[in-house]
């Protein structure tokens, strides 16, 4: 057993094999532990939008909550223009007061509603913080209304302090929550399908490029390095092809939710999978196997910054940005719009398709540099010779 053990540790696998295990904890450890710190500290960076068409109290309220709210607020005029804005993630709330707002409110046969718009197709913490936030600024616009209520029956009046207590009763609970969910989406497992598609995908990507990498290794006494690009290329496009195929396919079979259709599901799934594809092998293109580092950094920066799991409005500036620079982004953002609803996904397709171009130039660039390195080491031997 012994000897076994000292042939196996003889082997540059071997050592290769323990350093990616150890960088893996120590690569997840960092990231994940600096991207998701002071996340909680964070919802001020949340934005909800207050739409008012009461003229009467709800200017005030309106004002009130713009100006008392721990969020990125703002006032919209318009709140089929602030629907939009919620539909594309520009916001993740609408507190809306309707006209009759104020007199439902001072009645004491009916009841005033403020309306909570959310959109579920955000990460699942979105809906947890917008909902608390609804009842807690439906609690406080009830004790105004129920504080307006009572000044109004004392004013230009004495009344004795057993009618007020009255009053105050009558006027209890007048205002109530009425939340409303667009793009909703059917249970957990549908949740956190954009965040599996993105590890599988990536994950997926980044063990088929060592694979192929290996395989270059050793066809390169026989094949040339501009044969064996073209190759590689070929047959990340015609896997991505069939993988996406088979992905979309079980996505499907298991129930999964799908809002803009199957063909569209596989079409975006191959356009994430061949920039995955390029992505991960650049790095490898460029280190060799040692690019495998790199692209375990990729794998654990993307999972933190795309917002698959976390939003990324609660992000720090940096991994905000590094966000924007990473294909995971394009990739969750358009998942969710083709599973749960949303914005068409042009943008992030043209995102992904230009990420997926600036990989293969590198790439190319990478081989044409060894190329020319290899052509100079081998003249000063020949002329050392």
């Amino acid at each position: 057993m012994g000897k076994a053990i000292q042939a196996f540790m003889k082997r540059p696998t071997t050592i290769t094999g323990i350093v990616t295990a150890l960088m893996f904890q120590i690569i997840f450890a960092v990231i994940w532990m600096t991207g998701y710190n002071g996340v909680t500290d964070r919802t001020d960076q949340l934005r909800i939008a207050v739409v008012n068409e009461d003229q009467q109290s709800g200017k005030q309220i309106a004002e009130g909550l713009v100006k008392n709210l721990p969020f990125a607020m703002s006032q919209q005029s318009s709140l089929d223009e602030a629907k939009t804005l919620l539909n594309e993630r520009e916001l993740q709330m609408i507190i809306y007061l309707p006209a009759d707002f104020t007199q439902k409110a001072s009645s004491p046969e009916s009841k005033a509603a403020v309306q909570y718009f959310i959109n579920e197709s955000n990460p699942a913490l979105i809906k947890s913080i917008m909902s608390t936030v609804a009842n807690q600024v439906t609690a406080e616009i009830n004790s105004q209304a129920v504080t307006a209520g009572v000044q109004a029956a004392l004013s230009g009046a004495n009344v004795p302090a057993e009618q007020a207590a009255a009053a105050a009763s009558s006027l209890s609970e007048r205002v109530e929550a009425n939340i409303q969910s667009s793009n909703k989406v059917d249970g957990m497992n549908n949740q956190m399908v954009p965040m599996m598609l993105v590890l599988a995908s990536y994950v997926g990507a980044m063990i088929m490029g060592m694979n192929l990498e290996q395989s270059a290794m050793a066809l390169s006494a026989s094949v040339g390095r501009w044969q064996r690009f073209g190759a590689r290329s070929i047959i990340n496009v015609a896997a991505a092809v069939f993988v996406s195929l088979v992905g979309a396919s079980l996505l499907v079979a298991f129930g999964g939710q799908i809002e803009q259709g199957f063909l569209e599901l596989w079409l975006f799934q191959f356009v994430v999978l061949v920039t995955f594809m390029f992505v991960s092998q650049m790095f490898l293109y460029i280190f060799g196997i040692a690019g495998m580092l790199f692209n375990i950094m990729l794998l654990s920066a993307q999972l933190v910054s795309s917002g698959a799991v976390v939003p990324r409005e609660l992000m720090s500036d940096f991994f905000t940005g590094l966000g924007n620079a990473l294909p995971a982004t394009y990739a969750v953002e358009g998942g969710m719009n083709l599973l749960f609803g949303g914005p068409g996904i042009g943008s992030d397709v043209s995102v992904l398709l230009l990420i997926a171009a600036i990989a293969c130039v590198i790439s190319a660039a990478a081989v044409g540099i060894k190329r020319q390195a290899a052509q100079q080491l081998s003249g000063a031997l020949a002329n050392q010779n």
